[in-house]
């Protein structure tokens, strides 16, 4: 455990350090794997097809805030889905302008997770994302999160329906758009997964603020057994398929990424906690402090040996002395 604590505590010093780098070049990844996993999936618009555009995209994220970074995606996603449906790309950038209008302006700084949502559906570990940002975030990452999972089902329709949508010339205008929305907002397994990631989201972040030891722990099994109820009911009322081996395998997942999240986050020793109080003129404090985990590195132990041997004859002259 201390050579853990020790690595942990190196490797703050190295983000520390390093941080303006580490940042750019996450960003930099990020924006990039986002794109090649359009490109893969969608991959319409042959002109974005080329590993330069996504390289060169990926560059110039890397120095912008995630804010921008998400209009930089906005518009790759925008160009593939035109290429197949003027329409549905229509109704995708009305969509994305919905959540600039009404979410951008009060909390901006959980962007990245229109991001991180539909890349890691795309990865096969979404459930991921409700468990890491209820221990992180706030009450209102539900928008974002719940904004990323409507992002990934509509990519999902656009390359399930790519035949229809390109050859859809013979539907009326108004047929084809209520078409495109119900296929979109009435589809059960989305409306699933954001009732599941929503409830367990807040039922992390209420638990972790509970002022009980082990509050993180405690969140992290309350928000796992949460959605698993949410799947299950959801799987049993309304015929919802779920694949079960993935979703107890992706729980398993996240409370082994909760735990190491927790351990370079949130180290503490219960064990150690005080309680205080003091006041002021208007109001009496209690306080319960909670000690974190720190350790000093040993320092390495250096011997040195300033024996010189000397030669044979030598000892032998001071011998017969």
């Amino acid at each position: 455990m201390l050579k853990l604590l020790i690595l942990r505590d190196r490797l703050r010093a190295f983000y520390g350090k390093y941080s303006s780098v580490l940042v750019a070049l996450l960003r930099f990844l990020l924006a990039l794997t986002a794109m090649l996993i359009m490109n893969r999936g969608l991959g319409y618009m042959k002109t974005l097809r080329s590993p330069a555009i996504p390289l060169v995209l990926a560059l110039i994220s890397s120095v912008c805030p995630y804010g921008g970074i998400c209009w930089i995606l906005a518009l790759f996603m925008l160009a593939h889905i035109f290429a197949v449906s003027l329409e549905l790309a229509l109704i995708t950038a009305a969509f994305l302008l919905v959540i600039a209008l009404l979410y951008y302006g009060f909390q901006p700084g959980d962007s990245f997770l229109l991001i991180v949502t539909p890349m890691l559906f795309a990865l096969k570990v979404p459930y991921l994302v409700p468990i890491l940002v209820g221990l992180g975030g706030a009450l209102v990452s539900v928008v974002p999160v719940s904004c990323g999972v409507v992002i990934y089902y509509i990519l999902q329709y656009v390359r399930s329906n790519a035949g229809p949508l390109t050859n859809g010339d013979a539907l009326d205008i108004t047929h084809r758009y209520v078409q495109m929305l119900n296929g979109i907002l009435l589809n059960r397994t989305m409306l699933l997964y954001i009732i599941a990631f929503a409830v367990s989201l807040i039922v992390v972040r209420l638990v972790r603020t509970l002022p009980v030891n082990d509050a993180w722990p405690f969140a992290v099994i309350a928000g796992l057994l949460s959605m698993l109820i949410v799947f299950f009911a959801g799987s049993l009322l309304y015929g919802v398929s779920i694949d079960m081996v993935s979703l107890i395998g992706g729980c398993v997942l996240s409370g082994a990424a909760a735990a190491v999240y927790q351990f370079f986050v949130f180290s503490v020793d219960y064990s150690r906690t005080e309680y205080t109080q003091f006041e002021d003129d208007d109001y009496y404090y209690y306080v319960k402090a909670v000690p974190k985990i720190t350790v000093t590195a040993p320092e390495p132990r250096v011997q040195r040996i300033n024996t010189v041997r000397r030669p044979k004859h030598t000892r032998e002259v001071e011998a017969k002395r």
